[in-house]
Formats: structure tokens, sequence, C-alpha cells
């Protein structure tokens, strides 16, 4: 299990070692982020810098919340970006936070068949 995607004793921690409630969290965290990922690439597109901040500042807790510590951080810093109103590397952020998401996309799968056995 990579720790570096999804930080596993931390997160177990966090939901008091409830495995079906981490797995619930997971699905929910996936169905949430597509829609943010979609108003986050409309607006960077659009330059709408406090819809970028405030979209980086959910996705940031929602990444928190299940100790996906990377991702958390790139969304840190797109949220900074967007607070100070500077898009040079906003595209790079964007597509590291995606790369991060098939990561725990995957993490989520192993983590679902380890729990199952």
């Amino acid at each position: 299990m990579a720790e570096d995607i999804i930080d596993l004793p931390d997160v177990l921690e966090r939901v008091q070692d409830d495995k079906e409630l981490l797995l619930e969290l997971l699905d929910i965290f996936q169905e949430d982020f597509v829609s943010k990922r979609q108003a986050l690439a409309e607006a960077i597109a659009k330059k709408d810098f406090t819809k970028i901040k405030e979209i980086a500042h959910s996705m940031k807790g929602a990444s928190g919340n299940i100790s996906a510590k990377r991702m958390y951080a790139t969304c840190l810093q797109l949220e900074q970006a967007g607070r100070d109103k500077n898009p040079v590397g906003m595209e790079d952020l964007f597509k590291t936070i995606n790369g991060q998401f098939e990561e725990v996309k995957t993490n989520a799968i192993k983590l679902k068949q380890q729990f199952a056995s």
C-alpha cells in the first residue's frame, strides 16, 4: 500500500478504525471530485481566481479528510495561486491533481480488496 497516496494509519485513526466508513468516505470523495474537477477546469480557463481559490480549498479539505497528503499539498498550492491571482503554473497543478486523483482511485480499489479479505 502506498502510504504517500493515502496515509492509511492516519485516516484509520480519523475514522476510529471503521473500515466501512473509510470506504464510504472514499466513494463520496471520488464522486465529489469529478464535479469539482470540471468546475475547476472551467474556472482556470476563465481565470476566475475567486472560484479557483474556493474549489481548491474545498478539494484540499476533502483530500485532507481521507489523508491524501500529497493531493492536499497540491490543492493548497492551487488555492494559494488563486488567492494571489497568479495563473502561472495553474494548469500544471491541475494536471498534478488529476494524476493524484487517479492514484487515490487505484488505492481505494486496493483498500476495498484488502478489507474484503
